[in-house]
């Protein structure tokens, strides 16, 4: 009973396992894979207090195998080489041995290779846990023999059983207090998906109540005294917010861009960060539909460095909502990518004579310059002229939307287009 709460109210049966029904409900890969006794490698992929540590547990027990457990941050292969050893005496245990991996990501690809054979002769089943996308951190050799098993956050009613749970299992709370009903889904809710935060934060709140007395929703504030969100700037939390409230702005819903821009707000996101995705997405969405957006990006950026937080909240949303019902276009995103192919494909093709600079005589005398026509001599400021490589003569790379105000600039180029073909 000495060890955290969390930790002794871990299930002990994939029945007792709450959430993830996906993978370990009836008909689910997990479960079926237990029942049938074909257990193989895997990766758990998931946010903090999903379960992976529990699965893996869970599994091992289930299958009748051996357990051991290695951190990635404080464990390397002398460590597994040891694990392989004792794996390899059938005097000491006749199960298979199932390794578990935590933070499987924080190893090296060294590190990562020397699991290969071991998995290869059955030596060894893996299963590793990480927070990170392991398209990115795994290598290859090793993603490439593991089940990728996605494990989701669970929802506020999951993390609520659990709880309740915690209240009336022997296992749970020491003379536990009454606790108020809004205080529970308080916890449910301020978890976000994470068991490990609900139970731990259940825990603080119930010591710090005298003897006889309920857990109210003041006591369990004072208790924990900091916000409720999770979120790493550098893990799968950060990336998803970031990217809906990206895809919120581009989708030109502004009240959806405010909610993801509150959530990076209030979890003390980098507003130096959030003031340069603005000004990307000014240029990249929104363009030349409405060049005031770069404008009021770089505003913002100005402001929030001039008045810092939380009053730089307000220029933030100020810019995100005005991107967000700006009219879009990508059409100077596209062009210069486009532009950009051209030049690796076609390399570096002369600049036309007429255009170039004629500082010397020897210059002039070479061309440099001839017949270069100047566009203010002419009705609309414009002339018939090639600007580019002859090879490019006929292509376009920038292609305004006919809408915004890339309507007014397609009429413009238009307009000269035709006034050019009359000169």
């Amino acid at each position: 009973m000495s060890a955290p709460l969390a930790d002794r109210m871990r299930p002990k049966t994939l029945d007792d396992v709450v959430g993830q029904s996906r993978w370990i409900g009836p008909d689910g890969p997990l479960r079926r894979a237990v029942d049938d006794g074909h257990v193989g490698s895997m990766v758990l992929w998931g946010p903090p207090g999903c379960g992976k540590t529990t699965l893996a547990r869970v599994i091992a027990k289930a299958s009748g195998f051996g357990f051991e457990q290695l951190s990635a941050v404080l464990s390397g292969v002398k460590d597994l080489r040891a694990v392989v050893e004792r794996a390899r005496q059938p005097s000491l245990t006749a199960q298979r041995t199932l390794l578990f991996v935590d933070e499987i990501h924080r190893w090296n690809k060294a590190q990562q290779d020397a699991l290969l054979p071991h998995i290869e002769d059955g030596t060894l089943v893996l299963v590793g846990a990480t927070t990170e996308n392991p398209s990115f951190a795994l290598n290859p050799a090793l993603r490439s023999r593991l089940l990728l098993v996605r494990l989701e956050p669970l929802d506020a009613h999951d993390v609520r059983k659990l709880l309740d749970r915690a209240l009336v299992d022997p296992r749970g709370l020491i003379d536990p207090p009454a606790v108020d009903e809004d205080v529970l889904k308080a916890l449910a809710t301020a978890a976000a998906g994470d068991a490990r935060r609900a139970l731990t934060d259940l825990e603080r709140a119930a010591e710090a109540v005298p003897s006889g007395e309920r857990l109210d929703i003041e006591r369990l504030q004072r208790a924990l005294q900091r916000s409720g969100l999770r979120h790493d700037r550098d893990g799968e939390d950060h990336h998803n917010v970031v990217s809906a409230w990206i895809k919120s702005m581009r989708g030109s819903d502004p009240d959806a861009s405010l909610y993801w821009l509150a959530r990076l707000v209030a979890a003390g996101e980098d507003p130096r960060f959030l003031c340069r995705r603005l000004m990307v997405f000014a240029a990249e969405d929104v363009g030349n539909a409405d060049p005031r957006g770069l404008a009021v990006a770089v505003a913002a950026a100005d402001a929030v460095d001039r008045i810092g937080m939380p009053e730089g909240r307000i220029p933030l949303a100020q810019a995100c909502t005005f991107l967000a019902c700006a009219p879009k276009s990508n059409a100077a995103y596209l062009a210069i990518d486009a532009a950009l192919a051209e030049v690796k494909r076609t390399g570096a093709l002369p600049v036309p004579l007429h255009l170039r600079n004629a500082p010397t005589q020897h210059m002039q005398e070479e061309g440099y310059g001839a017949n270069y026509r100047y566009p203010h001599d002419h009705p609309y400021g414009v002339v018939a002229q090639q600007y580019r490589p002859s090879e490019l003569a006929h292509v376009k790379w920038y292609e305004p939307k006919p809408w915004g105000e890339e309507k007014r600039i397609a009429e413009r180029l238009a307009f000269w287009a035709r006034k050019q073909d009359e000169g």
